[in-house]
């Protein structure tokens, strides 16, 4: 059974995740997993770093930067769906090309930022669930690999460590993008370090 840290770091993230586990009490207690996932294990909370930007800003790209706000959060909600499959049994293929794992006009047409926000925010929700399930946490799941590499195999807590890692690379970029846009810290408070 894994070992209880910390508690919810904010009102919002205790009311998520309470509501994944069901409804219970708000104030709940969370392994170091789920802190990475949700909370403001080494850095700030998730919903922190997506809150309080407009459908303008976030899709403006300073110079000599590869991706906008927007396409940065698409990509962490692309990868943190398909590890939701993964650990669900759904073997999702991997993208064939990186640019697949990206969004396309179309996709950036069809969903505006709240709209992505929420659904990035359910899905870190799902995560947190899943990282807190001690019945599976161990159990090995298949995991596709790029074409024409092997199928991996690794348990459901590897695969929710790796999207702890994917998803702390692309929220830096994104804490990154919004001191260079000038947005820096979010009015519930960031690190400005």
């Amino acid at each position: 059974m894994p070992q209880i840290l910390t508690k919810c770091s904010s009102r919002w993230l205790c009311e998520a995740w309470a509501s994944e586990k069901g409804g219970r009490e708000m104030e709940r207690t969370m392994t170091e997993l789920q802190q990475v996932l949700i909370g403001a294990g080494a850095a700030a909370p998730p919903v922190h770093i997506v809150e309080g930007l407009s459908d303008e800003l976030v899709h403006q790209k300073p110079t000599g930067v590869p991706h906008s706000l927007y396409q940065e959060l698409w990509h962490v909600v692309f990868w943190q769906q398909v590890s939701l499959d993964w650990i669900s049994g759904v073997e999702t293929p991997f993208p064939a090309s990186p640019a697949d794992g990206f969004p396309t006009v179309l996709d950036m047409e069809r969903e505006d930022w709240a709209a992505l926000r929420a659904r990035f925010l359910r899905g870190l929700g799902q995560a947190a669930k899943a990282a807190g399930d001690t019945a599976r946490i161990e159990t090995r799941v298949r995991c596709p690999s790029r074409p024409g590499e092997p199928m991996r195999q690794m348990t459901v807590r590897e695969q929710l460590e790796n999207l702890g890692a994917h998803n702390a690379y692309h929220l830096g970029r994104m804490v990154l993008l919004r001191q260079m846009l000038g947005v820096w810290p979010p009015a519930s408070g960031g690190y400005s370090w």
